[in-house]
């Protein structure tokens, strides 16, 4: 199996459409699709599903997928050690992030972990933690920072404690206090961030038994902050979360205290490609000893 052409169609499925992958890869986009077409007349039936609204994986091709992208890690792991064996130090990584991370934390790590291996490049993608683990699992991405979620059955490496706080409104009759009532969720006026997505907001009400009097919901975690802001209801969220945004929102902790784990995702550190793994390893160091909650 040419590894190009195993590139090529999950690039182009990855992306969408043929010629996206083309330009990613310096092909045109029927280049693409012979070497598509040619994949699938060796495996011997259809993997891709044309039609005008673009391309979609077949029944079929989701049974071979994942071991197209085997075979895409592998291969580049061959390149990484043998690069490594030779005294250099180069490959490509491709991190999943959650959105405050990428935020608060990333720029930081990327810019540090360039200086010193300036030829490992970095795919960068910002997703919620129901997405990011069906990445890793299917092997689109070889690592992601996150908050710990249980449904995740590779390693994970823990790397700071972040808290749940509630968003107020600054003229809420409760934003002078020291503490935001638990119980109190299911009287206020709630904005929901992405339900339904398994998020530490799901899990913190699903874990009250709490339902909430949600009146807004979003997909966007600055736009519920702005929404509390314009006094339309309160929400809550990691402390993280606002780090780098300044505006007038009162944030509080819960008079039940809630701490979730942020860290490093990845399937399987033994067998991860070796600048993965240095990247891993210079990220854990970076955001433990520099980077504050």
């Amino acid at each position: 199996m040419d590894i190009t052409k195993c590139k090529a169609l999950v690039l182009s499925l990855d992306l969408g459409s043929f010629s996206a992958a083309g330009e990613q890869l310096g092909y045109t986009a029927s280049g693409i699709t012979k070497m598509v077409n040619n994949v699938e007349e060796e495996v011997g039936f259809p993997i891709v599903s044309r039609s005008n609204k673009g391309i979609e994986l077949t029944s079929d091709g989701e049974k071979i997928l994942p071991i197209f992208r085997h075979i895409i890690h592998e291969e580049e792991k061959v390149n990484q050690i043998s690069a490594e064996i030779s005294g250099l130090v180069k490959g490509h990584i491709r991190v999943g992030t959650y959105y405050s991370i990428a935020a608060a934390w990333l720029p930081e790590v990327l810019k540090g972990f360039e200086d010193i291996h300036p030829d490992i490049t970095i795919d960068t993608v910002e997703e919620y933690n129901r997405n990011l683990i069906t990445m890793l699992e299917t092997g689109r991405i070889d690592c992601c920072f996150f908050a710990y979620n249980p449904a995740f059955k590779g390693d994970w490496i823990p790397l700071k404690e972040d808290e749940l706080v509630a968003w107020l409104p600054k003229n809420h009759p409760l934003a002078k206090g020291k503490t935001f009532p638990v119980k109190a969720l299911s009287a206020e006026k709630f904005i929901h961030t992405r339900p339904g997505q398994d998020t530490e907001l799901d899990r913190f009400l699903r874990e009250k038994k709490i339902k909430p009097n949600t009146i807004f919901t979003t997909s966007d975690a600055f736009t519920t902050y702005s929404m509390v802001e314009a006094g339309l209801g309160i929400s809550f969220n990691n402390r993280l979360v606002t780090s780098r945004w300044d505006l007038d929102v009162v944030t509080m902790p819960f008079d039940e205290p809630k701490f979730v784990s942020l860290g490093i995702a990845v399937p399987s550190m033994q067998s991860a490609s070796p600048a993965t793994k240095k990247f891993i390893k210079y990220a854990k160091e970076v955001i433990k000893e520099k980077l504050p909650i």
